[in-house]
């Protein structure tokens, strides 16, 4: 079945403009669906209300060429009720932009420096911000109500490639790096470097956390997918079953399955709690054998996500197409078509996959499906029991492997 389009956000282009550096690597909704952030290349931010944005669609049609005319930032404090009225803007990051990340705190979430008492950014509920990895290195954070700068991290040594927000309102950043390292912020203790996660033997190319926040996942040029551990700070484990770059990696909202892309043409499903894998999803038929598939080859999966009803998988591969998959099938249940894709994320309702190319988003509707109460159930449980807890209740075999997903 073939997904329907729900709009596309097309990046303004000059005579003069370089195709190059023009590539949208990222898009992020922000966490309450209010913004929707995406990188037009060369620089550039454009932060879009997301409701705002949907309606336009409805209005007039799929296509939303950018406004020539965006309107200024806001200089308002962020208490003065802006948030209240969101208002498309653009930021200049001052470097080409490669990760976005959106973080909003939870006032009663300590920061995890205890010695400090005084600290230059008090970061309420009320506050939104959000995170750009730059190509020289630096990772800016900017108020999204307001505009202003607030933090400028500058330890990276190469392009951060990807960033990730600890989803408990903590406000702990963690970066993936082309300098082979990770690195732990902690915005909340004005953005002071709490730690340097080394594994990787090259480039890192992405990182996810739990729902929990308790494991980080993070991927890169290798075929291994490692596993943190965050509250420690140590390697869980790594993952091996690959055969080609890992490139893209996402939890499911439960936490009990972690899908990650690679250039060897497959998205695989994990259980990252035994290091399993559960499900394969190929994008080449047949599948290539290992020696291949650790070659260039016109299947490689450049994106993965996990969409919010635990039950699909959207994926974005170079033989220009946009998959949807369901966890318990082998086939996609919906395609669509993109050239060049380089990134895809829900949004925060679930209802809309947005994938981005050279400068532009489109966005398509994905698969509504009412889950089962048998996985509603499964998802409930699973957010608060780890494999090895499931496996030792006393309940029949079957419902074991249901809860494990191997079913």
């Amino acid at each position: 079945a073939r997904s329907r389009t729900v709009g596309e956000l097309l990046a303004p282009t000059s005579p003069f403009d370089k195709k190059c550096g023009r590539e949208n690597w990222t898009v992020a909704f922000a966490p309450d669906g209010s913004y929707l952030a995406w990188s037009q290349g060369h620089r550039i931010v454009k932060l879009v209300p997301w409701a705002q944005c949907l309606s336009n669609f409805v209005l007039h049609g799929t296509k939303n060429g950018a406004n020539p005319v965006s309107t200024r930032l806001p200089r308002q404090s962020s208490e003065s009720g802006q948030k209240n009225k969101p208002c498309e803007h653009i930021i200049d990051c001052g470097d080409i932009v490669w990760s976005l990340a959106f973080g909003s705190s939870v006032p009663e979430k300590q920061s995890r420096c205890v010695n400090i008492e005084w600290h230059r950014f008090k970061f309420g509920q009320d506050q939104l911000l959000l995170a750009t990895g730059l190509n020289n290195g630096r990772i800016k954070i900017w108020d999204v109500y307001t505009g202003k700068l607030l933090l400028n991290l500058m330890d990276h040594t190469e392009v951060v490639r990807d960033l990730t927000f600890a989803p408990d309102g903590s406000l702990i950043l963690v970066s993936a790096s082309r300098d082979k390292t990770l690195r732990v912020w902690d915005l909340k203790d004005d953005g002071n470097m709490m730690k340097v996660l080394r594994g990787h033997q090259n480039w890192v190319y992405g990182c996810a956390f739990s729902p929990d926040s308790s494991i980080l996942c993070s991927v890169g040029a290798s075929k291994a997918v490692f596993l943190w551990d965050m509250d420690k700070y140590s390697m869980l484990r790594k993952l091996e079953g690959h055969h080609n770059d890992v490139v893209a990696c996402e939890f499911s909202p439960d936490g009990a399955l972690l899908a990650t892309a690679s250039y060897d043409t497959r998205v695989y499903v994990w259980d990252p709690h035994i290091g399993v894998i559960l499900r394969e999803f190929g994008h080449l038929f047949p599948a290539p054998t290992p020696i291949f598939a650790g070659g260039a080859n016109d299947r490689w999966v450049r994106a993965v996500a996990f969409s919010h009803d635990g039950l699909h998988v959207a994926s974005l591969a170079d033989d220009k197409m946009v998959r949807f998959w369901r966890i318990d099938e082998e086939y996609p249940v919906q395609v669509a078509p993109l050239n060049n894709g380089l990134c895809c994320t829900f949004s925060t309702d679930g209802s809309v996959l947005a994938a981005g190319q050279d400068g532009s988003v489109h966005f398509w509707a994905t698969p509504r499906q009412v889950g089962s109460l048998q996985h509603l159930c499964r998802m409930a449980i699973r957010r608060v029991m780890p494999t090895s807890h499931v496996r030792n209740l006393p309940i029949p075999s079957k419902v074991v492997e249901f809860l494990c997903y191997q079913i």
